[in-house]
């Protein structure tokens, strides 16, 4: 009887756990909401995707949200950014990791501006002096790269070589997880190429990366997906020790949200 009592009370507790996070939730949800643009324009995700009006509903940051970045468990990790989004978003039916590195970074640059504001300091080396210079930037200044890609209405691009079409598309952050240290071109294409010659088969589509795609096509496929990727312009502006401008690269990381 004692096993029975004991599995009910373990049980409650687990709803209880469920209905106080569910109820966090609908609060969180009901904070004041932000309307952020993101650097695909939405063109990389399917036509129903909630996101492809290229725009997403975040909320602002709380105290509560500093948990979240102090939490040891999270640093160790590295899920701190993950787990932050997680909280932020508010556009119904987003998984966060159904959106790409480039996307994900745009959305956190604008919840620190929320945030914290629009100030940021970084070290910056000067060219001319070899010093370290503190300077601040205004992370607003940051632009989107151009993205001009026109897709198929279900986030899939075109790209031809050799009389051969393929459809492409690109990953999020869920398939980019998954390509690992061995195997890496091949399993890139694999999880990149939807389509070639019109054929959507994976077993084709495999084996013509296996058999025949020429590494010098490969090559070409893949630096035309690096040179149209979405996302930020990291290059910035700043004043040098005489007064003159130079251009350094912002650098993003995990330590972006430390003040």
């Amino acid at each position: 009887m004692s096993r029975v009592t004991d599995r009910l009370s373990n049980n409650q507790s687990i709803i209880d756990i469920a209905k106080k996070q569910y109820e966090q939730k609908q609060h969180q949800n009901k904070m004041p909401g932000n309307s952020v643009p993101i650097p695909s324009k939405g063109l990389i995700y399917p036509e129903n995707h909630p996101l492809r009006s290229g725009q997403i509903e975040i909320r602002q940051m709380t105290a509560y949200d500093e948990d979240i970045l102090t939490n040891s468990t999270y640093i160790k990790q590295g899920l701190v950014l993950e787990k932050l989004l997680n909280e932020l978003i508010i556009t119904p039916s987003v998984d966060v990791n159904d959106l790409p590195v480039f996307d994900q970074e745009a959305i956190l640059i604008s919840a620190r501006i929320f945030a914290y504001g629009d100030d940021y300091p970084i070290v910056a080396l000067d060219p001319k002096s070899g010093n370290q210079l503190e300077r601040t930037i205004k992370l607003s200044t940051l632009k989107f790269k151009s993205f001009n890609l026109t897709d198929n209405g279900n986030g899939e691009f075109d790209f031809q070589i050799d009389d051969n079409n393929f459809k492409f598309k690109f990953l999020n952050n869920s398939e980019t997880s998954i390509i690992g240290e061995n195997n890496i071109i091949s399993k890139f294409l694999s999880l990149t190429i939807q389509e070639i010659n019109g054929n959507r088969d994976k077993t084709y589509i495999n084996d013509y990366i296996k058999f025949e795609f020429k590494p010098i096509n490969s090559k070409k496929l893949r630096d035309y997906i690096t040179n149209n990727l979405p996302g930020l312009d990291y290059d910035v502006e700043i004043e040098g020790e005489d007064g003159s401008t130079f251009t350094t690269r912002f650098q993003y990381n995990s330590e972006f949200f430390r003040v």
